[in-house]
C-alpha cells in the first residue's frame, strides 16, 4: 500500500524545484492570493524555524517580526499557490528546529551568517 501511495505521489503531483534551505536561513516566499476574481502576488520574508515531513507532506515554518509582534506562517512545499522561494541569507545554527528563537529579542535574535 505504501508503494502505491509513493508511486501516485511521484507520478501525479507536480514537483516544484526550490533552492535548498534549512533552519536559520532568511528566505522570501512569493505566493499567490485570490481575492474574488482577482489574483495578486504577496511575499513573506522571515527566518526558517523548521522543516518538517517528507515528500508531499513536507512543510516549512517561517517567522518574521511585524513591529513588536512575531508572526509565524506554515507553508506546505507542494502548495500550488507558491510561486518562488528566494534565499536572502544562509544562517549558521546547530539545530534543525530553532524554537528557542521565539523568545529572543534584540541582538540576541541575530543569526550569524554561514561561511561559504
Amino acid at each position: 500500500m505504501a508503494d502505491l501511495m509513493k508511486f501516485v505521489q511521484d507520478e501525479l503531483v507536480a514537483r516544484k524545484d526550490f533552492p535548498v534551505f534549512g533552519a536559520g536561513d532568511t528566505i522570501t516566499v512569493y505566493y499567490e492570493i485570490r481575492e474574488g476574481e482577482k489574483t495578486r502576488t504577496q511575499f513573506f520574508k522571515g527566518v526558517v524555524i523548521q522543516r518538517r515531513g517528507s515528500g508531499n507532506t513536507e512543510t516549512f515554518t517561517i517567522r518574521k517580526m511585524s513591529g513588536a509582534i512575531g508572526v509565524e506562517r506554515i507553508f506546505p512545499v507542494n502548495l500550488p499557490a507558491l510561486q518562488k522561494v528566494e534565499i536572502n541569507k544562509k544562517g549558521a545554527v546547530r539545530r534543525a528546529r530553532i524554537f528557542y528563537f521565539r523568545e529572543l529579542t534584540g541582538k540576541k535574535a541575530k543569526i550569524k551568517d554561514k561561511r561559504r
